[in-house]
């Protein structure tokens, strides 16, 4: 009986560590301890105004959306990207959709930037990626869902790799299908072992191609 209790007691022990892990190791947040949003000096470089905000479509894309327009709103940029295709050809882009969304809450459209042909986190990162170079963008933000936020990080890293442009991480805050209770649900599970698979996947194809 006290070797199951002991046993048992393990388990447990490894299965927390392993959902903290995965919860700080997906989800980066570079600005959490920024103090001030937005500021023009500081000690801290990621703490600085950066070019533009970028948000990514998938998941629940409203809260990315959202997300974005929180940061703009706190002053992080004067400029948003919002990148992904539409789910159905038939319909607006989800990029568009984003950006009607951020215009309903007060973005100026002059401020907003599209990509509407990514379909896909590779895809997002590429073609996003031209749009910052294009604009001489030096230093932005990046957002998705917290467990999407590494992933879109390597994917970004890789398509802007020699640009010299900086990438901070800043992962929605209020996404409902994500939150600091993942474990508890089996979609949370699904999202988060997804995504391990994804980055797993990264490094063999990364290490293929520098092969």
């Amino acid at each position: 009986m006290k070797k199951f209790f002991f046993d048992t007691l393990i388990i447990l022990i490894a299965l927390a560590i392993f959902v903290v892990a995965c919860t700080f190791f997906l989800a980066p947040n570079d600005i959490a301890d920024c103090s001030t949003p937005g500021i023009y000096q500081s000690s801290i470089s990621k703490c600085q105004k950066v070019d533009a905000i970028i948000s990514i479509s998938g998941g629940n894309t409203a809260a990315r959306t959202n997300e974005a327009v929180r940061l703009y709103q706190q002053g992080w940029a004067e400029k948003v990207i919002f990148s992904g295709a539409a789910a159905d050809v038939s319909s607006p882009s989800n990029a568009n959709v984003m950006k009607s969304q951020a215009i309903e809450q007060g973005v100026p459209a002059a401020n907003i930037l599209i990509d509407e042909d990514a379909k896909n986190t590779n895809q997002n990162a590429e073609f996003t990626a031209k749009i910052i170079t294009d604009n001489k963008f030096k230093k932005i933000i990046l957002t998705t869902s917290g467990y999407h936020q590494r992933r879109a990080y390597l994917e970004f890293s890789r398509a802007l790799y020699g640009t010299g442009v900086e990438i901070i991480n800043a992962p929605a805050q209020n996404d409902p299908q994500w939150t600091n209770f993942w474990w508890l649900s089996l979609r949370g599970w699904q999202l988060t072992l997804s995504e391990l698979g994804g980055i797993i996947i990264f490094f063999v194809e990364q290490g293929a191609n520098n092969g």
